[in-house]
Formats: C-alpha cells, structure tokens, sequence
C-alpha cells in the first residue's frame, strides 16, 4: 500500500541512473539471500558432520560434503554479486554482470568435485563394509538435513527469481535437491535398522547419482547463459512490444541477452522515411519506453531507426559486406 501511495506522487522513471540503481538494489538483495543461507548450511552440514564421526554412515558423509559444497557456492556468487554493483568502464563497457556467469563455472565444478568424492567413498565402503553405529542420531541428523536445506532453497528461489539471477535460482534448486538427498540418508539408516548393512553405501551411490543430475542441469544452463541464451518467449514479448509501437513499420533485428542478472536489448526498426529526425528519435524512445515495460529485467535497450523500404536497403548497401547475420 505504501509503494503505491508512492507511484501516485513519484511518477516511474527509465532513467538510465535509475535503471542502474534498481540493478545495485538487486545485487544487495543477492547479497543478503547469499549471507543467510551459506550460514544455514554452514550449521547444517558442522551438525551433519558431528553425527558422520559418532556414527561412521558414507552416506551421511557424502550428503554432509555436498552440504558443505554448496554452503562454499556462495562465496563466488557474493563475490560476483559485489563485482556487479561497479559501474562500467572504459575497458569493461557494459559493466561487470557477467562475473555471475563465472561464479556459475566454479559451481558447476564445485558440484562435479562432489559427485566424485562421494562416490569415491561409497564404493570404497561397499568394498570394504564399517559397522554403523547409533542409527537414531543417524535418522535425526538426515531429517536436520533436509529442513536445512529445503529453508535455504525456498529463500534463495524466491530472491532469485524476484531479482533474474539464474545463477542463485539454480543455486536454490541445488539446495532443494540436496534436501531429498539427506531424506535419502534416512532410508539408508532405515535399511540398516531392518538387517541390510549395504544399504548405507548404496545409498550413498544413489545420493552421487543425484548429485550428477543436477550437476547436468547446472552445467547446461551456465552454458546458456555464456552462449547468450534466452527464453523464446522473451523474445516474442519483445517483438510484440516493438510491432505495437505507433510509427513502426518493421524490424530488422532484435537481440537480447542476459548480463548478470539483467537483461539487455538491441533493436533495428523500419519506420516511414519522409519523418524527421525528431519524429524517429521519438518512435525509436517509444520503443524503447515499452520494451523497459514488457521484457521481465531489462536494464536497458539500444534501438536504432532505418528508412523503411527499398530507401533503407540503399542506405545500408556500404554496410553490406559487413552484414555479420548472413
């Protein structure tokens, strides 16, 4: 109620100092997201690995070193949310968003160091089988792991997806995966409680097969988003924004990608070729007014006018040889 009392005295803004104000402010909301959960886990994953030297289960152990893994994702992520905030450069044009994508690398790797260590462990205790001991304390600390967890996940979807960063949404689903794989934990004591020793390291060899699922799924949307990747349907949302626009003949091209957690846009418009340079300024501020609108996290968007028709091809003919799109 309060921020629409707001917007009726302070009309909304697409100045580019706000734009990048409202980028800073996402960054900070990261940034806390980030602080609260790598301490959830951090205490999650101390009490799991108490309980993994009273009762000696690899398959705790394993789920405790992935707790621990994706507790330490956040500091590359902080990092990358820090590095964000800084204004561009005369080097770094576009500022520092894709430091994000980085921090995704070391958390695909991260992941990956995970799965191998706790298949390791689980096929070296398949070979050579330990007594485990206090399985009550084991069932506990598997049920401490999953609550942990799952209260981390939620956070850092919502915050993620409240600000665009892909990278803490994964990271959060990561987190909720890792929640499942401690309940998995507690099914490995239970088979063991009901006279079948083994399943505690095979446990631990399905909580590695977990662990590469979503090292598969992480790793993908990393690539995505370093290869420029967008979702379709943002396009057509930016195409339609564009064709509605009074005055626009045509589009020659529009490009999106994610920075960071932001996205950016270019456009190439046809409009009537008899307009003045006033009136195609003011199509082409227009669009790009409407595109801030429609496109979910577009911090900002570069929209460039063309005479429409045979005129406009003429004038790009000496750009013809350069046409990088063919």
């Amino acid at each position: 109620m309060l921020g629409f009392l707001g917007s009726l005295v302070r009309p909304h803004s697409h100045d580019a100092a706000d734009s990048v104000d409202r980028a800073l402010e996402a960054s900070a909301d990261g940034i806390r997201a980030l602080k609260i959960s790598m301490v959830a886990l951090l205490v999650t994953a101390l009490g799991q690995a108490a309980v993994v030297v009273l009762t000696g289960s690899v398959a705790l152990l394993a789920d405790t070193i992935h707790n621990f893994s994706d507790a330490l994702t956040a500091v590359p992520l902080w990092i990358a949310f820090v590095l964000s905030r800084r204004r561009p450069t005369r080097r770094y044009t576009y500022g520092y968003g894709r430091a994000e994508d980085l921090a995704g690398v070391f958390i695909v790797a991260m992941i990956a160091l995970s799965a191998v260590v706790a298949g390791y462990e689980s096929v070296r205790r398949l070979l050579d089988p330990q007594p485990i001991a206090d399985l009550g304390v084991l069932v506990a600390a598997g049920l401490v792991g999953f609550v942990g967890n799952e209260l981390v996940a939620v956070y850092r979807i919502r915050v993620g997806r409240r600000i665009g960063s892909a990278a803490l949404v994964a990271d959060g689903l990561h987190a909720r995966t890792d929640g499942f794989t401690s309940l998995a934990v507690v099914l490995g004591a239970l088979g063991v409680l009901a006279g079948f020793p083994l399943a505690d390291p095979i446990v631990g060899l399905l909580i590695t097969v977990a662990i590469l699922v979503v090292l598969r799924g992480a790793a993908r949307d990393i690539y995505r988003r370093l290869m420029d990747a967008v979702d379709p349907e943002l396009v057509d949302r930016a195409d339609a924004a564009l064709r509605a626009v009074p005055g626009v003949r045509g589009i020659e091209q529009l490009r999106l990608r994610w920075v960071g957690h932001r996205v950016r846009a270019e456009a190439g418009l046809e409009v009537d070729s008899d307009l003045s340079v006033v009136d195609a300024h003011a199509i082409a501020a227009e669009a790009k007014h409407r595109l801030l609108h429609e496109v979910p996290k577009l911090v900002d968007a570069t929209v460039h006018v063309s005479p429409h028709g045979p005129e406009g091809h003429a004038h790009h003919a000496s750009l013809a040889h350069h046409d990088l799109a063919r």
